[in-house]
């Protein structure tokens, strides 16, 4: 069977990529990241989702990206904003997706995967510049060039099954698939329990994403 590495982070738009990759045929390894971030609810239900939507493993990299800092998701001393900011906000964390994904391409030669999902999003995106199709192509192309199985004529693929989806069809897509979305944690400050603020852009997205599609919201909010 075809092998595929899926960075799931536990939110909504990494959950549709599992149910999308095991869709397809792919024999699914998880990965996650405990780097620092401000609650550990979305590490705890990436191993809820991986084994609930039948990952062969799950694995947690530890990385202390805190101590870089740079972002309001790995410094407490920076809020994460209510309000929508222009450019790129504060919630980005420098480098984050080349960090996660080079660890990815790690463990999918180890594995002689073919292929590594990641569920990134060019529509409905907070403006981080390491969403973007130009940089997956980029981060492709290095993956190729820079691994023993790239040089021996094994090419890996970068698969963003999300890259030109709303919010809205990333739900539909995904409760097609039978995805559990009260199993997901997408708010950037969520609580010890995984109830979401319901302020911070992450939560905007995805509640206006299923206002949109016509389905109930299973995300629980904090009171």
């Amino acid at each position: 069977m075809k092998r595929a590495v899926i960075l799931l982070s536990g939110g909504l738009d990494s959950a549709t990529v599992l149910a999308i990759a095991k869709s397809q045929g792919y024999d699914c390894y998880t990965i996650s990241f405990d780097y620092g971030q401000r609650h550990r609810a979305e590490l705890e239900a990436s191993a809820r989702l991986s084994k609930s939507l039948g990952a062969t493993e799950h694995k947690v990299i530890n990385i202390d990206l805190t101590a870089i800092g740079g972002s309001a998701l790995t410094d407490s001393s920076i809020d994460v904003p209510s309000q929508h900011e222009e450019g790129i906000p504060i919630t980005y964390v420098p480098a984050r997706n080349t960090v996660f994904m080079s660890i990815a391409l790690g463990w999918a030669e180890v594995l002689n995967a073919q292929a590594i999902f990641v569920g990134v999003n060019a529509v409905d995106y907070s403006g981080y510049p390491d969403c973007r199709p130009d940089y997956i192509a980029a981060f492709e192309k290095m993956a190729n060039l820079a691994t023993k199985t790239g040089v021996e004529g094994l090419k890996l693929t970068i698969e963003t099954p999300l890259i030109d989806l709303t919010k809205q069809a990333i739900i539909e897509k995904g409760v097609a698939l039978g995805v559990d979305y009260g199993q997901t944690v997408s708010c950037y400050q969520a609580d010890n329990q995984g109830r979401a603020c319901g302020q911070c852009d992450s939560c905007r997205f995805r509640k206006q994403g299923f206002e949109k599609a016509g389905i109930e919201d299973p995300t629980p909010y904090q009171p």
